[in-house]
């Protein structure tokens, strides 16, 4: 579970109720693609002739430049899910981690998703010993990644659920 039972006024965008921005929005997908891509060798090496996890980042990457309508990044995400099914360990987070990123184009809270599977992944594909040291690696650099206009609120959202997210954010 990676969303909260209620949803955060902040992660809606303004023309549905809430405080987000489009720009903001987008940001958001571009970050949590960056999440995905920066462990995606962890699945393609499992099954390297697989593109959908591929596609679904790019798909978040065309949905930000306007290229695609958001169901097809939803889409694209399912299929990343049908991706992960057949792997296990680190390949199986990397592909949920792609799906995430291409949905948020539909929810802008599973940014998140994106980046705890990383995490997820990354602790996963470490040696014996050394699980929660490299998921430390991983949070810091995916926070390296996040730009300053949505710094604070990813930050935020981090400590807020933390805990439904595998308490993956303690970096």
């Amino acid at each position: 579970m990676i969303l909260p039972k209620v949803r955060d006024p902040r992660f809606i965008t303004i023309r549905r109720g809430g405080t987000l921005t489009d720009s903001d929005h987008r940001h958001l997908a571009l970050w949590a693609a960056a999440c995905a891509e920066h462990v995606l060798h962890l699945f393609e090496s499992e099954l390297p002739s697989d593109p959908r996890p591929r596609q679904a980042i790019a798909q978040a990457r065309a949905w930000v430049r306007g290229e695609i309508k958001m169901m097809q990044a939803k889409d694209a995400a399912g299929n990343a899910y049908d991706a992960a099914r057949e792997v296990t360990g680190a390949a199986k987070h990397a592909a949920q981690s792609a799906a995430q990123a291409a949905v948020v184009a539909h929810v802008a809270a599973h940014e998140l998703g994106a980046a705890a599977n990383a995490i997820k992944a990354a602790r996963a594909a470490a040696p014996e010993g050394e699980e929660e040291n490299a998921g430390r690696l991983e949070c810091r650099w995916q926070r390296e990644q996040l730009p300053d206009s949505i710094r604070e609120l990813v930050l935020e959202d981090q400590r807020l659920r933390n805990d439904i997210c595998w308490s993956v954010f303690g970096c």
